[in-house]
């Protein structure tokens, strides 16, 4: 069994950069984050032995500072959690706050809002809490059940599958030819990376094992884009989770994971996999 990694897996900077925020803060005063950080348990799990509370709702802290994770919040969010006196730190990752900023530039120059993404995701309610109309889609049908506006500005959740909001554009311009449709790409180049990295990953594997956490959206993004080009396709979320039955003695099998996925539980799942080679070769050669 041969083993390889995609080129471009695991953490991007801008999670990198929540984490070690929180780290540092924490050693310094006590601290609740309002939302999982990143979502992935490997990670809020080692937060937690820190000492750092994680909490959904600002009426939930009972730290004087609180973070925002790295999905970011809306004002109206931020403004709340203010008025209760918290200091707020704000973890958001620059990208995300680039798309922040798209959006609030179309919405000025009079398009209406079209979020490509997922709607009830914390980034995605981060985008639109603040607006007074806006539509989210995801799917073609999303995109069929729109009503004729005079200007769209569609933009992305930074971890959806360019291909995908392209795709979307297109046939929003294609139902409205009338309408002015503008497309402002705010899919973060970390994704973009992992998904073109994964694709080519897949061509030449016959299993892929894509490593990321439960209710991450760019690791499910990756196991879809993964599953075009390769049939043996498997979500885990550490090495505990691998199965020896999954793999055949031939296969070259190949590893991504997702943007909050640690190095360490990437290395974790490599080392597994060659447990299992190195079992298969005790058990053929047991002298």
């Amino acid at each position: 069994m041969k083993i390889i990694r995609a080129e471009h897996l695991g953490m991007c900077f801008g999670v990198k950069d929540a984490i070690a925020l929180a780290l540092e803060t924490a050693k310094r005063e006590p601290l609740t984050i309002l939302g999982d950080l990143v979502h992935n348990e490997t990670v809020l799990t080692e937060l937690r032995t820190r000492g750092i509370r994680i909490e959904q709702q600002p009426a939930e802290a009972n730290t004087p500072t609180v973070m925002i994770t790295a999905h970011g919040a809306s004002e109206r969010k931020l403004k709340e959690t203010r008025s209760r006196g918290l200091n707020v730190l704000e973890a958001t990752c620059p990208l995300v706050q680039v798309a922040h900023r798209s959006l609030a530039k179309l919405v000025h120059e009079g398009f209406h809002p079209v979020i490509v993404g997922q709607r009830d995701h914390v980034e995605v309610r981060g985008l639109t809490e603040d607006l007074a109309e806006f539509d989210v889609v995801l799917t073609e049908e999303d995109a069929g059940n729109l009503s004729e506006r005079p200007r769209f500005g569609v933009m992305a959740q930074t971890t959806q599958p360019i291909d995908k909001v392209r795709r979307l554009v297109r046939l929003i311009r294609e139902r409205f030819p009338k309408s002015e449709v503008r497309f402002v790409d705010t899919v973060c180049q970390p994704t973009k990376q992992r998904q073109n990295a994964a694709a080519e990953l897949a061509r030449r594997c016959d299993v892929v094992i894509v490593i990321g956490g439960a209710r991450s959206n760019n690791t499910h993004e990756l196991v879809k884009t993964s599953s075009r080009f390769c049939r043996r396709v498997y979500h885990v979320q550490t090495a505990a989770d691998l199965c020896e039955a999954w793999f055949h003695a031939d296969d070259t099998v190949g590893i991504t994971a997702g943007t909050s996925t640690p190095d360490p539980v990437i290395d974790g799942v490599a080392q597994r996999l060659g447990d299992f080679v190195a079992d298969r070769r005790r058990a053929l050669c047991p002298h």
